[in-house]
């Protein structure tokens, strides 16, 4: 039976259509009016050249004072006047002076009124005027191009949509803000949840260890239940401490980085060969969480193994480049596609059957967040293994 939308999902449709309907309008309004507003303007040049002509045409004692002050009310529409032959005669509404002639003129604005004569061909049909001059008849042609205030209209949909865009990103970032934020506060509740139901079997557990010494069992058995314990009480220590801001101390990371190393190779397949790798085993001292960072390099480590399906080589190599530490894990598994190697990284993302998809995306966050590092695919091929890079700053 299939499921009908939810009302949320419905209204944010409603919304989007509503939006999209709203912008359409707008648009069609806008280009409606810019062609009315051409229209207009056509009009306006067709009585100024119908004026011009019975201005030229006048006798001498006929008042042509309306046709004047329709040429002179032209205040915003450029227009150039061509002879028959297309040489330039007059000029208006241009950045040039209209009271010479134009071979008069510099060569600098005799080339501008070109280039501006070039453009209103391409952008509008001349209108033709017909008029005698001592008996000889004259043609001329009006050639004009859209005004400053059409031209700044043309754009005006594009800022508008510019607008909407800028306003329709500002709220998407918000209400994802706002889940991103109700996620982190479910998974910190979870967390911390998870890391109260722990502690309670975790008092027992280190009372039976307790208990199996006074009753003199194996010594090395017990050690190692004990060594399970304690990391057991450290993953819990990790879970409180999710959704808070960690305290971070200065620390050897070659040292962290090798007992979190130690601790997965002792309880790993025996088929894999674990190789862990330092410059002179000097120390390199970054600022961190000795429980979080042990974390990060758990997850590594495991997705390393799962990659590999129990059975190759995996090295870990720690050394520093000028004032950053560098960790990489590398192992010899089936590799990352070069589409995933980032996708690998957000919450819930995960190719097993089992598993929240979380390991990753944690680790991302301890690195980036907390330590003000960077980790990231350095090196994958499919079939050739895969190497992940972390980088931290060094300590003073």
């Amino acid at each position: 039976m299939n499921r009908l939308p939810s009302s949320k999902t419905l209204m944010k449709w409603a919304l989007i259509l509503a939006s999209f309907l709203i912008v359409a309008s707008i648009l069609w309004n806008t280009n409606q009016f810019f062609r009315k507003f051409k229209n207009e303007e056509r009009l306006k040049m067709e009585v100024l050249a119908t004026a011009y002509e019975n201005f030229n045409n006048a006798d001498l004692d006929i008042d042509v004072s309306l046709e004047e002050k329709i040429i002179q009310s032209n205040k915003s529409i450029p227009m150039i006047i061509t002879f028959e032959n297309g040489d330039i005669n007059r000029w208006a509404n241009l950045d040039v002076e209209n009271n010479m002639r134009f071979t008069a003129l510099p060569v600098d604005d005799r080339l501008y009124l070109s280039r501006q004569l070039q453009i209103m061909m391409e952008e509008n049909e001349p209108l033709v005027v017909n008029f005698k001059l001592d008996n000889v008849n004259i043609t001329e042609k009006i050639y004009y191009r859209d005004s400053d205030l059409l031209n700044k209209l043309q754009y005006y949909p594009l800022g508008l949509l510019l607008i909407l865009f800028l306003f329709g990103t500002i709220i998407y970032l918000a209400f994802k803000s706002n889940k991103i934020a109700d996620q982190n506060r479910l998974w910190a509740g979870m967390a911390k949840e998870t890391a109260h139901q722990i502690g309670t079997p975790l008092s027992s557990l280190l009372g039976w260890v307790a208990l199996l010494r006074m009753e003199d069992a194996n010594e090395e058995t017990v050690s190692e239940i004990e060594k399970d314990v304690s990391r057991l009480n450290t993953i819990a220590d990790r879970f409180s401490k999710i959704g808070s801001v960690p305290k971070l101390t200065r620390h050897d990371v070659v040292e962290e980085t090798r007992i979190a190393f130690d601790y997965i190779r002792s309880r790993s397949f025996k088929q894999i060969d674990f190789e862990f790798n330092t410059l002179n085993d000097k120390p390199i001292y970054v600022d961190l969480n000795p429980q979080l960072y042990s974390w990060v390099i758990e997850n590594l480590v495991k997705n390393a193994i799962d990659a590999m399906s129990g059975k190759g080589s995996l090295e870990i190599s720690v050394f520093q480049e000028n004032n950053t530490a560098v960790i990489t894990v590398t192992d010899s598994g089936k590799g990352i596609p070069k589409r995933l190697q980032k996708k690998i990284f957000e919450p819930g993302y995960t190719t097993k059957k089992r598993g929240w998809g979380l390991g990753l995306s944690l680790t991302k966050r301890i690195i980036e967040d907390y330590n003000k590092g960077k980790i990231f695919v350095k090196r994958s091929e499919i079939g050739g293994g895969t190497t992940f890079m972390i980088q931290m700053k060094v300590s003073e």
